[in-house]
This record gives C-alpha cells, sequence and structure tokens, in this order.
C-alpha cells in the first residue's frame, strides 16, 4: 500500500470491512477449528482446547476439528481438571495420538508442561503477555517459546510452537491469540484476555490469507515470514488501527469461501 491513494484505502476499508461483516458470523464456528474451545464454558477450558485447536490446525479444517476432538476426548473432556489432576499413568493415552507431523511424543510433552504451568498459573494469558509499551505481541511469543519449551524435551516438538526469534510468521499462535484476545458483539472470538490489546495482535497468515493479501497489495514482502506478518499487520492498521486482525476474517473467508 506504497503512495495508495486516499480514495483507494477508503475503498479498500468498505469493501473489507462487508466482508468481516460477511465471515464473521456465528454460523462461521461450526466449520473453523474455533469451535472445539466454543464447546466448552470454563476459562482454563477454553484456553487449553484453543491451543490445541491451533497447534494442530493443519490440513482440511474437518480432519482438524475432528483430531483435536479425539485428543480433548483422551483429556476427557475436561482439560483443565486432567491436567490438574493426571498421574504419570494417564498420559499413556496420548503415545499414539498422531495428526500430521504432531505425534504421541509431542502431545505427551504438552500435556507435561500444561499440567505443570496451570498448578501454578491461573490462565495461559501471563505465558504471552508483552512487557508494558510493546507495540505488538512479538515479544509475547517469544517469551511463551521459551517458557514452553523450559522442561527437557525433543528438539522435534519446538516445531509446534513457532517464534518470531526463528523468523517464522506465527501463524498458528498468532490466530490463537486473536480468538482469546480479540471481542466484539458477533460471538466468535472469546475476548477472554483483557491485558494484551487487539492493536497489538498480528494477523494470522496462511495460504489463503497470503494469496488475498498479495492480490490486494497488502504485503510485497516475497516470503512469508514473520517480517511480512508485520508488513500486512501495518497496512490493515491504516483501516483499523484499534483492531486490524479483524480484517483476518475477511482474507480468510475471500480466500477459502470466495476463492478471490
Amino acid at each position: 500500500m506504497n503512495k495508495v491513494s486516499t480514495v483507494a484505502v477508503i475503498d479498500l476499508k468498505e469493501f473489507l470491512d462487508s466482508k468481516v461483516g460477511q465471515f464473521n458470523r456465528p454460523d462461521f464456528i461450526k466449520s473453523d477449528p474455533i469451535c472445539i474451545p466454543h464447546q466448552y464454558k470454563k476459562k482454563q477450558d477454553i484456553e487449553i482446547a484453543g491451543l490445541f485447536a491451533a497447534v494442530l490446525a493443519w490440513g482440511q479444517r474437518a480432519t482438524i476439528i475432528s483430531k483435536t476432538k479425539e485428543l480433548m476426548a483422551l483429556m476427557e473432556n475436561t482439560p483443565h481438571d486432567f491436567l490438574l489432576l493426571q498421574a504419570a499413568k494417564d498420559l499413556r493415552r496420548f503415545e499414539k495420538f498422531a495428526h500430521r507431523t504432531f505425534n504421541g511424543a509431542d502431545a505427551v510433552y504438552f500435556m507435561q508442561f500444561l499440567s505443570r504451568y496451570y498448578k501454578e498459573n491461573d490462565s495461559l494469558e501471563d505465558a504471552f503477555l508483552p512487557p508494558d509499551g510493546s507495540i505488538n505481541i512479538e515479544p509475547g511469543l517469544i517469551n511463551f517459546h521459551k517458557r514452553f519449551f523450559s522442561m527437557n524435551h525433543s528438539d522435534r516438538t519446538t516445531k509446534h510452537i513457532a517464534s518470531p526469534e526463528r523468523k517464522s510468521a506465527c501463524k498458528r499462535m498468532n490466530m490463537y491469540l486473536r480468538w482469546m484476545v480479540r471481542q466484539d458483539n458477533q460471538g466468535v472470538d472469546f475476548g477472554l484476555w483483557k491485558r494484551i490489546s487487539p492493536a497489538q495482535l498480528v494477523c494470522p497468515c496462511d495460504v489463503h490469507v497470503e494469496r488475498v493479501a498479495r492480490k490486494l497489495d497488502l504485503i510485497r514482502g516475497k516470503l512469508m515470514n514473520w517480517q511480512t506478518a508485520l508488513e500486512l499487520t501495518a497496512n490493515l492498521k491504516k483501516l483499523d488501527p484499534l483492531d486490524p486482525v479483524k480484517y483476518d476474517f475477511a482474507l480468510f473467508g475471500l480466500g477459502i469461501e470466495e476463492k478471490f
């Protein structure tokens, strides 16, 4: 959006705002991985189910939903209570779980970390909280990655929690943060976390969002990495500086539903 006229920005905003309204609706939930945390009412259950739904968000949405439901069933569909009360023998049930490159060893490590974490903390928000005055969520993502892998772990497990330090676009973690932080009257995102501002979020960039964003000249970086995610978010802030990531609904919807 370099040297774009004010009229062009206004036209783009009107177009994308209309698409946000079209896709940011309750009927979006049932076919998206966000339907998994929507099955729960307890704050911690929503956080945990949402984290796994985001981490497993590779491939077809129907498969992601099915595999996350399978994982929640292994946690007896009470994830927070399960993590607080689990014994070592309870972890054996996860050893055969697999989705794409996420395998049983990864699942066991996730359970071990989250069990320890929730025995000491009330909410995962604390683990993502960026320092005061942070422009965006970048330091929060870096700190979460370091904290998550502070226990003994296999190197292969690190691929499942991305970090800007590794130049990743952090699509799945940014999607998870959108779910937890954004709040409006549509009932899709949860708005559970109040100490992180929607203005600090970075837009999740999957292949659909990237394709549409490039067609709309919202990104020019050749690689889809952290800097490109920041570039996209900076351009979306020109349309709404307080809630730029709401346009994830528009870009994703245009890409996957309308094949824009």
